[in-house]
């Protein structure tokens, strides 16, 4: 029962004040910071006023994730009890009183977080909202929509557009936006700005996501809702989120060979070509960026390496998608949390050939692998949808064990057309295998770590992952194709039939805690799951140091 909480701390149902400390110690403390010497006056003061737009964006999302956070908030806030900053900590790192490291796991509430987050009514049920919206189908594309919630109200359902129910702190976000664009001398940076902020107050970002594909210049800003990760009832609702970034002009030029094969690698996806998407918009282009600020759904819990947007369909198939890859991330990630990781699971052979290199470019061929393969689908009765709208609560899963096994099935014939060297090949795999363990420990009914599960067991099933005599694992080199290809064949087809079934009985059989993940997930107990960052840049740009 979701409940409005007073004003007083007393009434919370907590965690014991250890374990929040033992939670927080997961997350190792960086500072993310980067070189702005190079911009212009104006690129800094666009900046300034960005910042203050993606901060809004951590207001709204607290809202999404539940209603009552707020006042949970201010009253960890307002409370003069030493051990509640810790608490206060943990609730801002995870947006809430649910621990994400744990499956969710309340830590200051006596209620579990809702499927639906705060997109839906706490109690609703999926059949309740699937026979809602069969007995009055003009209801449908409201409700289904990725930028309405559903509320009740007296007995009945109905779909309000975000820009209505968050109108407050859109509005702010919309002036904070306007305002960058009037700074900004970049004119696809102002037209990209302009464009937004207009869409936050109708929720139509066609035309905002389309100038963003094309922006150019020093900054790479994304603000808006996305990703529907925090939707588990049914992956339909976006969440808002932010990404301000500062683009490396010279890495972004050397990962660009790789956009030049997009048409390639979807030719050479393992499923018939009746099921390929050559409609898609061959554009694809790679930032590589140094992050100096996220904000709302990207920060929550565990930190973005990189993404890959926009995820509306109309525009992939006009120009395709855009793979930003947030650099000092990934190496604080590498640094902090992978290495150590490697360094405790792996046999010798694989631990040898692990390298950043071939991590990153894993990352960079994951969110290149996101704008393969079906989207827009036409099912076998003729009714014309979407993958996500098919495969609903599952899609997050399945897409993202695809983007995993494409990430390296692609990498691999990209070394055959000489994008990468050849001699890369098994430290791909070894670096593939030494990271799997870092997403599964993010718990395997979030999405990341349920695909990566997927992947490990069914891995380990055909041979090409071993267990040691040490008890370390090792790979197969020449089984890892052959058995990804398969996989990959499997969620391709899924995807492409919209079969839900299928999806709901793959999940149900790979995605499992096996006494082996169970076993090494306990060896890696003095690792850091993930960052904690703190914003220097940003907060000097803020003038909040």
């Amino acid at each position: 029962m979701i409940f409005v909480l007073a004003c007083s701390t007393s009434q919370l149902d907590r965690a014991p004040h250890d374990y929040v400390v033992e939670q927080l110690n997961k997350l190792a403390p960086v500072e993310i910071s980067s070189n702005i010497d190079h911009l212009t006056a104006s690129e800094k003061a666009t900046l300034t006023r960005v910042l203050q737009a993606a901060k809004v964006m951590d207001e709204l999302f607290l809202r999404q994730v539940n209603p009552d956070n707020p006042q949970l908030r201010q009253a960890l806030k307002a409370s003069t009890t030493p051990e509640d900053k810790d608490y206060l900590n943990l609730f801002d790192i995870m947006f809430g009183p649910w621990n994400r490291l744990e499956e969710d796991e309340p830590f200051l509430v006596d209620y579990e977080k809702p499927d639906g987050a705060g997109f839906y009514p706490a109690d609703i049920s999926k059949e309740e909202f699937n026979s809602y919206i069969e007995e009055r189908p003009p209801l449908e594309d409201d409700f289904t929509s990725t930028f309405t919630l559903i509320r009740r109200e007296k007995g009945r359902l109905t779909a309000i557009p975000y820009h209505e129910a968050y109108k407050e702190w859109v509005s702010r976000a919309y002036t904070y936006l306007k305002e960058a664009a009037e700074l900004s001398r970049e004119l696809t940076l102002k037209k990209y700005l302009d464009l937004r902020a207009e869409a936050l107050l109708t929720d139509d970002y066609f035309d905002s996501d389309m100038a963003w594909m094309d922006l150019e210049g020093n900054l790479e800003i994304v603000i808006g809702p996305y990703e529907v990760y925090e939707d588990n009832l049914f992956n339909y609702k976006a969440a808002y989120e932010a990404f301000v970034c500062i683009v490396d002009q010279e890495e972004s030029e050397k990962l660009s060979a790789a956009a030049q094969y997009l048409n390639a690698m979807e030719a050479n996806l393992p499923i018939p070509d009746r099921y390929k998407n050559f409609d898609r918009g061959s554009s694809s282009p790679i930032k590589v960026v140094q992050e100096i600020f996220s904000a709302g759904d990207t920060k929550a819990g565990i930190q973005t390496t990189a993404f890959n947007l926009p995820n509306d369909e109309r525009v992939r198939e006009a120009k395709g998608s855009k793979k930003v890859m947030l650099k000092n991330i990934a190496r604080a990630k590498y640094d902090k949390c992978w290495i150590p990781i490697v360094e405790t699971i792996l046999a010798e052979k694989p631990l040898k050939h692990v390298s950043f290199d071939a991590y990153f470019n894993h990352v960079l061929m994951h969110e290149m692998s996101h704008g393969l393969g079906p989207g827009n689908i036409t099912l076998a009765d003729g009714t014309e949808t979407s993958v996500s709208k098919e495969l609903k609560e599952t899609y997050s899963v399945i897409e993202e064990c695809k983007a995993d096994v494409l990430g390296v099935y692609n990498l691999i014939f990209l070394m055959e057309k000489g994008v990468y060297p050849k001699s890369m090949e098994y430290s791909v795999y070894a670096s593939y295998l030494g990271g799997m363990f870092r997403s599964i420990r993010f718990g395997i009914n979030e999405a990341h770590g349920g695909g990566v599960a997927i992947q490990f067991n069914y891995l380990i099933e055909k041979g090409a992952i071993v267990e040691t005599d040490e008890g370390k694992l090792d790979v197969v080199a020449d089984k890892v194709i052959p058995v990804l290809t398969d996989l990959a064949r499997t969620l391709l087809t899924i995807q492409a039939e919209g079969d839900y079934k299928g999806a709901k009985d793959l999940i149900e059989q790979y995605r499992v805690m096996t006494p082996l993940m169970q076993r090494t997930i306990e060896e890696l107990k003095h690792v850091p799951i993930d960052i904690r960052p703190s914003y220097s840049t940003a907060m000097e740009l803020l003038g909040e140091n």
